[in-house]
């Protein structure tokens, strides 16, 4: 339930309100609009009956009922869009895109150090990079791990571009929070709920990737369980769904992006490079999803990608990221975005 308080409501009526809401053993929500404050009472809906009664109370307009089964991460409760610090003064949700590119893997210095350069070049936000990864074969490359991380982090430090990597499992948490700016859930975890309450007990930003065959609703619960664990930092992204369509490595499905916007106020953003598998249809798709609304993408970059030891053939090399970049640039302005 929300209960919308008055334009104009007291500290003192607030404050009451606060209290026979917890007093209902339901845990306070609190959202601050433009000229009133929302409260979402967050628990048990068998019990969601009693609230009706804080309409009679001094300073509340009305009591609303959500319908989502996400509470949290529903524009009911929200309904102003959220706006996420990952760091170093990069943010997401607003009106200026957010680019995070950058290898599948962290393979050496040499190599993350001269997608960082090319990174700052051409103007990206952030520098993505996995350092555990979670591969289909037991036999490729399982990542640097520890040390993968400590060269995402001298490439921060040298470039000035916020760290976000993969946490897969709940025994990697704290040191990933060591290095990283922001922790990425991927696809093959999405629902992994005993991971999602973890990370929503850390004071990390965290993107959650859309699973191979996770709904929307899905995706939106997942989001739940890192937002009622106190986490409210929290981005979507859309990375492709399975379909029996094999000309692409996935299917990008766009119109969630739309979709998401509507229903919650989380930032979303699309990684158009898992979402086709190959690279000359990254543009493309890049450019599709700034026009249909996306708060940032997500793009593999790799100096040599004839050499990558992940995902190779989905990568763009500098010189054609430093393209994109600007093509994206031109289409920002078209949507009333910038860079």
């Amino acid at each position: 339930m929300i209960i919308s308080m008055k334009k104009g409501a007291t500290q003192e009526q607030m404050n009451q309100v606060r209290e026979i809401i917890e007093g209902f053993g339901y845990r306070v929500h609190e959202s601050k609009g433009s000229e009133r404050v929302l409260y979402g009472a967050i628990g048990d809906e068998r019990g969601k009956e009693r609230l009706t009664c804080l309409e009679a109370q001094p300073g509340v307009e009305k009591v609303i009922p959500i319908l989502a089964p996400y509470k949290l991460a529903s524009r009911e409760t929200k309904p102003d869009s959220t706006v996420v610090d990952l760091g170093l003064g990069v943010t997401i949700g607003g009106r200026k895109l957010t680019i995070m590119a950058g290898p599948c893997a962290v393979e050496n210095e040499e190599q993350i150090m001269e997608v960082g350069a090319a990174l700052k070049e051409s103007g990206a936000h952030m520098l993505r990079g996995g350092a555990f990864k979670p591969r289909t074969s037991p036999y490729a490359f399982q990542g640097l791990k520890s040390d993968g991380l400590v060269l995402l982090a001298k490439a921060r430090e040298k470039y000035g571009l916020p760290v976000i990597t993969e946490v897969m499992d709940i025994a990697s948490i704290e040191l990933i929070l060591e290095y990283a700016d922001c922790l990425q859930v991927g696809a093959r975890n999405i629902q992994n709920f005993q991971l999602l309450k973890e990370v929503g007990k850390t004071n990390k930003p965290v993107l959650l990737k859309r699973g191979m065959s996770t709904n929307i609703e899905e995706f939106l619960m997942s989001a739940e369980y890192v937002l009622s664990g106190g986490n409210s930092r929290v981005i979507l992204c859309e990375r492709g769904i399975r379909t029996f369509e094999t000309a692409t490595r996935n299917t990008l499905d766009l119109s969630a992006v739309p979709v998401l916007k509507e229903r919650t106020h989380l930032p979303v953003i699309v990684d158009p490079s898992h979402g086709t598998g190959h690279a000359r249809y990254v543009e493309r798709m890049a450019y599709a999803a700034v026009a249909a609304g996306a708060d940032g993408l997500m793009i593999e970059v790799h100096p040599r990608p004839e050499q990558a030891l992940s995902d190779g053939p989905q990568s763009l090399r500098p010189q054609e990221f430093k393209a994109v970049m600007e093509g994206i640039r031109r289409i920002a302005n078209a949507v009333d975005r910038e860079i």
